[in-house]
């Protein structure tokens, strides 16, 4: 890869993951409910999102799970209903104070990766980023090897962002009315996520 499609690849992934979404919203959920290092398991959970992605964009599996209508139907029905969920709980759980209480890395970690997996922006994504910027007429490897730090330095400098800004959100409203209706408004873009994902067509198709 060349230094300017190395260029142009860089400033496509910055985009690609600075551009609130659903992951977004969950590490500054997260950084306000359980502070800043605790949430950074959240953050590891979407490198290993995006790593497992990678690769399986570089074998072409994503564009076989895109084609698939079937498959992606269901797939993007259960994710709809597990952000709507997400979003009404965190709407209930809204007025009740902040307690930085200590929770399973184990959950933070399964409750990102659930949450980065079924997000439609990353299929979509990766696909785009490999029909855009990978040579056919050059070994896939070599590519990878230019392509995957990149993409994974910039998902993490992005995300541990997001993670700061929700943890200074969450010392500067911790028991607040502000910060119910910080929460609530993290609650409702989960929902329409959810909607979004649910009325959403399969990536490359209309």
């Amino acid at each position: 890869m060349s230094f300017e499609a190395w260029t142009i690849f860089a400033l496509f992934w910055i985009v690609f993951v600075t551009t609130p979404g659903p992951n977004a919203v969950n590490c500054i959920n997260n950084g306000m409910t359980l502070g800043f290092r605790k949430s950074l398991v959240g953050v590891l959970a979407i490198l290993t999102q995006a790593g497992l992605f990678l690769t399986l964009s570089a074998f072409g599996i994503t564009a076989l799970i895109a084609a698939s209508p079937t498959g992606f139907f269901v797939a993007k029905l259960l994710g709809a209903a597990f952000l709507i969920w997400m979003g009404v709980r965190g709407w209930m759980h809204a007025t009740k104070p902040v307690r930085l209480a200590p929770q399973p890395a184990r959950s933070v970690y399964m409750r990102a990766l659930a949450v980065a997996t079924i997000n439609p922006k990353s299929v979509a994504g990766y696909l785009a980023a490999f029909s855009q910027f990978v040579q056919p007429d050059v070994p896939v490897m070599q590519q990878m090897i230019v392509i995957v730090p990149t993409a994974l330095t910039l998902t993490a400098l992005s995300y541990t962002g997001f993670t700061a800004l929700g943890a200074g959100l969450g010392r500067a409203a911790l028991g607040a009315v502000f910060n119910v209706w910080v929460r609530r408004a993290l609650a409702t873009c989960f929902v329409i996520y959810g909607v979004l994902l649910g009325a959403s067509s399969t990536p490359g198709r209309t």
